[in-house]
């Protein structure tokens, strides 16, 4: 049946972030509906921040499309030309290979939901991390210093 049972959809709670980058996102919740829907060519997440919780650390793709709704509460939209507040019915959307670093902030006193759309192409993906010292590349799956140096521990992703 192509109905997706939200409760029983896959969850992916926190982040697979090393520390100390791991601690702004820890309360966001990830209901994957693509995986639900057993979508291939693109992912589809609903994604809940508690105040004060974050998307993800500002980032940037070179390979995959990004592009985000938001269907309850607020959030704001922090990028390189600077912060726009996006409310129920905004959205946003980033196309690949510009280098224009970006996250959502839950800076309100309540919940906010956004639907998350992205591509499914980890291994003609790099993803830029402009502000703090953070690579990631699809091809491993796993988080290095802009060095090459792989964090230890719960740097490798699945």
């Amino acid at each position: 049946m192509p109905k997706i049972d939200l409760a029983a959809a896959p969850s992916r709670d926190g982040t697979a972030y090393p520390e100390p980058y791991d601690a702004p996102c820890r309360a966001r919740r990830r209901k994957r509906l693509g995986n639900a829907a057993g979508l291939s060519q693109f992912g589809v997440n609903r994604l809940e921040l508690d105040p004060g919780t974050w998307s993800s650390q500002r980032h940037w793709h070179s390979g995959e499309d990004e592009f985000v709704m938001v269907l309850e509460g607020e959030v704001v939209l922090v990028e390189d030309d600077g912060e726009t507040v996006l409310r129920a019915g905004d959205c946003a959307g980033f196309p690949k290979g510009v280098a224009n670093g970006h996250h959502l902030v839950n800076r309100s006193d309540r919940l906010a939901v956004v639907l998350e759309v992205g591509g499914r192409h980890p291994d003609d993906d790099r993803v830029e991390y402009p502000d703090i010292d953070l690579t990631f590349d699809g091809r491993e799956s796993f988080y290095r210093h802009r060095d090459g140096t792989p964090y230890p521990g719960r740097g490798r992703v699945k």
